[in-house]
């Protein structure tokens, strides 16, 4: 196991699982600059073709509560330019990345922090977590993704009354709602993280990869270019040793030893 630690953003590596906890709990885990900075960097280690399953959670009593709003009274300047600076290029850091990326949730979601729980392939829960749109409360729209991801997860009439409502939801209405795949007891959310990342990273990355590139495609795509598309990567899939792994062990009826290759 390898550690290494920035101010406002930690990662920590356990084989092939990078996490990464944003770490400003004083303030719940307010985004700002630094933090942003900080978030890139380790968004491009978690690019490592040995990093198999990212995590991304937040420490103390908090996941992340979105934009510090005293930055906007130091600096306050143009949101728009702030977005496409620090929030935008994170957002899309996390959907390039060709691995799963798991939120867990383990204190309240909020704002972008919604956005980018929201953002990431995955989302189990503590049963203390919140989530809350925040920006309607301020009178602000979502931002960072949120009407994009929010729609996709919950059918845009959902997501639509609730970011207009501002009303904070339990961790178990998240769940009944599918916003959250799994709820469990906030003293156990990082080990059944970690054994959620695990079985996720002995997966075909790969596949996985393209798994999600597919699914990101297909609302924009039409039937005939999600064919095209899923025959493209299919063909390439057939090209890796996961594959042939995966054929070899089912042939010899014996576990599969994926590499993410």
């Amino acid at each position: 196991r390898q550690d290494c630690a920035m101010p406002e953003v930690e990662t920590s590596r356990d084989g092939t699982v990078l996490t990464i906890t944003l770490n400003r709990p004083d303030v719940l885990n307010a985004l700002n600059k630094a933090t942003h900075d900080a978030l890139a960097a380790a968004l491009k280690d978690a690019r490592d073709p040995e990093v198999r399953a990212v995590v991304l959670t937040g420490a103390g009593r908090g996941f992340c509560v979105g934009q510090d709003l005293t930055e906007f009274s130091e600096a306050p300047g143009d949101i728009a330019d702030r977005l496409r600076g620090s929030y935008h290029p994170n957002v899309l850091a996390v959907r390039a990345l060709e691995k799963p990326v798991i939120a867990s949730v383990n204190g309240p979601a909020a704002g972008a922090g919604l956005s980018f729980a929201a953002a990431c392939d995955l989302r189990i829960a503590a049963d203390s977590a919140t989530f809350v749109p925040a920006f309607i409360n301020i009178g602000l729209v979502p931002d960072s993704g949120g009407t994009f991801f929010i729609a996709r997860l919950l059918g845009p009439a959902r997501a639509f009354e609730w970011m207009t409502s501002g009303r904070r939801l339990t961790a178990a209405e998240a769940q009944t709602w599918g916003l959250v795949s799994e709820v469990v007891d906030a003293d156990r959310l990082a080990d059944r993280t970690a054994e959620l990342a695990a079985t996720l990273a002995a997966m075909p990355t790969r596949a996985i990869g393209m798994t999600k590139r597919l699914f990101d495609a297909a609302p924009n795509n039409t039937l005939e270019e999600q064919l095209e598309l899923e025959a493209q990567l299919q063909s390439a899939a057939t090209r890796s040793e996961d594959f042939r792994e995966g054929v070899a062990a089912f042939l010899e009826k014996r576990e599969p030893d994926f590499k993410g290759r």
